[in-house]
């Protein structure tokens, strides 16, 4: 090893662990000599005036008060704010996060100012009336990044997450990752937030966001890309062994080592995490002052180290004492959150290091008794499963159950010093967990997992049940958050796959029937085999497929009867194409992974196809026999009329070559070429289905602004695109000196604008008097794609 080693890791890490001792060997005096019954019985006491009710006879008649199911966030906070519970709600949760997250004393008077404020901020937007999307889908969060002016932050963060994402193995579980990775982005930024004062200008607001939320990245990748990897049964023995390796000499030396060479199916895998980690390791190390590289690198070592005792460990081993079990728990659950402060180079708070210490293992006990059952199942060791497994042969096991609740007690008492408001939340917190746990579960498996874990005090037991069954008023938003987060992921994830379903399934129905046939008697034609040519090339098929969508799944119409409909908007789309590609044009020589028609053939034959296919989606409109005839005749009209506008955008485009346009200009001539083919798309389906003005107008804008991301997604892949996921050649727009989005505002201006437009194509959605996801789903492809 050539590596300058930064500091002494034995040392190092033998001093965290006789800390982690001395805290360990204090709750086993408590849990010994059961101070935490009588001292938390008291608490009990207290608490519960505010949380346990009499329920009165008009409420068995009213149904005023019935609290909606938290699954359904919109209602569940509507509820809250009708029954005048929202605050106290907030008041709580905020509490909750800034003595979690920020380790923060909740006695401080500076500490409540701050949750006082920033509950009337999030009560504020909770409780407005908006017609903007929700904060947490990506509109509504490139919404809050445009008023904080970090916008190319957010988009550099979506384009980060997508990858992200997409390279993370199904054994980790990219939804939890993703969402994982979000909360660590999030905690991070609540750091820096609670860092800045009020006299903050906004430039430098936006630049300590902007590093706060690549930081907040950055750091977040370690535990999918780290703890997870080495969690599942992913990685061979061997390669776990050998990256592990890696990850600990990066952290004694300050330096990533070359991955060197990796073999097998995880090889591909290997090398982007490694590429990623290393560039975030980087950008950590040059956003810290320097007299604090060597502490954000000692507790990092200190978390990855007491992670991998942990990970090490055999679930088949009946030898390990509660010291084995315990001291990496404090370690790596008191670490974890101390990196994230370091990795800030944050100002020293007095008493932090102390309060986040001694809380850490409260959180990863209740996460651990959370996940019993699964980790059981995969023979991770925990001081659960190592309980449930060994505790009748082995009495001198702590039981971690009444260990969870001295912790408590010695937070509440000896951390907190008996704060009410600090008692107040944690109590809280902890029954709710019993709670959620017990829906979760169902009662019967609830109370086995209660019997079995039950503390020696009777009483103590019983006074905990007993409040589990009747305190109400200890939910908190963060937990609602989370599960909103996972309903909206899984919810898009399974419309995103329902999405590229319906894509191909359409397209594959598409490419079946577009074939012009010979007319009968007639002499071979070498226009219908020019369009045949054209049409057999490897087209998205995106107009007619939408229209599908909007005809079948949304009006209800029959697919046989629309078949012609469909057709005839490939046939002008790609009569478009071949016009568009002529020399007298934009003389591409490839259009969908192939030579362009007048390549294969020549000019005379590309421009006659090209009428040829105009007449023929006319004609397959006029087919539509099923319809009402004026209601046919108003949609060949219409269709008429937006093709003429599209030989204007066209015209207006090839007058502009080595002219320079104004944005206005711009968008207009990308509006006459893309837009209103989307349009047409969309709405040809709702003339056929006789829908509202109101709702076709609707649908008229949404169309807008999609068209218009549409053809700057366009302008961005034709400057920095792959030839080969395109299937045309890149830079035809500067080779014909077109004004594009790219050429007059620059790649990252354009990406901006093309944001902009996504973000008011969501906004207009939300006015469309039906649920129509395939159409969100399309935006996302828009601004996703790569060809």
């Amino acid at each position: 090893m050539n590596e300058k080693i930064m500091f002494d890791t034995d040392k190092t890490y033998q001093k965290a662990e006789r800390k982690a001792l001395d805290y360990y060997h204090s709750l086993y005096e408590q849990i010994t000599r059961k101070t935490y019954i009588p001292a938390l019985t008291k608490d009990f006491q207290t608490w519960k005036q505010n949380h346990v009710f009499r329920k009165s006879l008009f409420s068995v008649f009213t149904r005023k008060n019935n609290k909606p199911e938290a699954q359904d966030y919109d209602l569940y906070i509507q509820w809250l704010k009708y029954t005048g519970k929202l605050t106290p709600y907030l008041e709580r949760s905020i509490s909750y996060l800034f003595m979690r997250d920020l380790g923060k004393d909740l006695s401080s008077t500076k500490t409540q100012e701050r949750v006082n404020r920033a509950v009337k901020s999030l009560t504020k937007h909770l409780t407005k009336k908006t017609d903007k999307p929700d904060t947490f889908n990506m509109a509504g969060l490139y919404r809050i990044a445009q008023k904080e002016s970090i916008e190319t932050t957010m988009i550099w963060l979506v384009n980060k997450l997508k990858t992200v994402t997409s390279n993370i193995p199904e054994e980790i579980d990219p939804e939890q990752a993703r969402r994982k990775l979000i909360k660590i982005i999030a905690g991070v930024v609540m750091h820096v937030v609670e860092e800045m004062d009020d006299g903050v200008k906004p430039t430098e607001r936006a630049l300590k966001l902007d590093q706060a939320i690549r930081l907040g990245y950055c750091y977040g990748l370690t535990y999918p890309f780290i703890d997870d990897l080495l969690d599942v049964n992913l990685l061979t023995l061997e390669e776990k062994k050998r990256y592990s390796n890696l990850i600990r000499t990066t952290l004694i030396t300050g330096s990533v080592p070359d991955l060197g060479q990796w073999d097998g199916n995880n090889a591909g895998l290997l090398q982007y995490i490694h590429s990623e980690l290393r560039e975030a390791f980087e950008y950590i190390k040059g956003n810290q002052q320097s007299e604090n590289v060597q502490s954000f690198l000692e507790q990092a070592y200190i978390f990855f180290q007491s992670q991998e005792v942990d990970r090490v460990k055999d679930l088949s081993n009946p030898d390990y004492t509660n010291e084995d079990l315990y001291i990496p728990v404090i370690l790596k659950s008191a670490s974890s959150r101390l990196i994230v402060r370091s990795v800030l180079s944050a100002s020293e708070d007095i008493g932090f290091n102390d309060r986040t210490f001694y809380y850490g293992i409260y959180n990863q006990l209740a996460d651990d008794f959370a996940d019993m059952f699964d980790d059981l199942e995969e023979g991770a060791v925990t001081p659960y499963t190592y309980y449930l497994k060994y505790h009748v042969q082995r009495p001198d096991l702590i039981n971690p159950f009444e260990l969870y609740w001295t912790v408590i007690s010695n937070l509440i008492h000896n951390v907190y010093k008996s704060d009410f408001k600090t008692c107040e939340v944690i109590l809280n917190r902890a029954i709710n967990g019993l709670k959620r746990y017990k829906s979760k579960m169902g009662t019967e498996k609830y109370n086995e997992v209660m019997e079995l874990f039950s503390t020696n005090s009777s009483s103590f037991t019983q006074l905990i049940q007993k409040m589990v069954k009747k305190a109400d008023d200890v939910e908190f938003f963060d937990k609602l958050l989370r599960d909103h987060m996972l309903n909206n992921m899984r919810n898009e994830r399974n419309e995103q796959e329902e999405f590229l379903e319906t894509i191909k399934f359409v397209r594959n129905q598409l490419n079946d029937t577009l074939h012009v046939s010979q007319s009968d008697g007639e002499v071979n034609s070498s226009i219908v085999e020019a369009a045949n040519y054209s049409l057999e090339g490897d087209g998205k098929r995106l107009r007619p497929i939408v229209t599908w969508v909007m005809a079948i799944k949304v009006y209800g119409l029959d697919q046989s009867v629309i078949m012609p409909l469909l057709k005839s908007l490939e046939y002008m789309h790609t009569a478009s194409l071949i016009f568009d590609d002529l020399p007298s044009q934009d003389n591409a020589s490839i259009r969908r992974g192939r030579q362009t028609l007048h390549q294969a053939y020549n000019t005379a034959i590309a421009e006659l196809t090209g009428l040829f296919l105009t007449q023929k989606a006319t004609w397959e409109q006029a087919s539509l026999t099923k319809f009402d005839p004026n209601t046919v005749l108003k949609l060949i009209q219409y269709s008429s009329y937006m093709t003429s506008e599209m030989c204007k955008g066209q015209a207006m485009d090839l007058e502009s070559k080595g002219k320079p346009l104004s944005l206005d200009q711009l968008n207009l001539m990308c509006f006459y070429k893309t837009g209103m083919a989307f349009e047409a798309s969309i709405i040809m389906p709702a003339i056929l289905a006789h829908a509202d003005e109101t709702e076709i107008e609707a649908l008229k804008k949404y169309a807008y602004h999609a068209g218009i991301a549409f053809q700057i997604k366009d302008d961005l892949l034709d400057f920095e695109g792959d030839p080969a996921l395109l299937g045309k050649t890149v830079g035809k727009d500067r080779e014909n000196q077109s004004s594009t989005f790219v050429s007059i505002l620059g790649q990252e201006e354009a990406r901006k604008k093309m944001w902009e437009h996504y973000c008011q194509a969501i906004e207009v959605l939300q006015k469309v008097p039906r649920d129509i996801p395939f159409l969100k789903h399309f935006l996302n492809y828009i601004i996703n794609r790569d060809h």
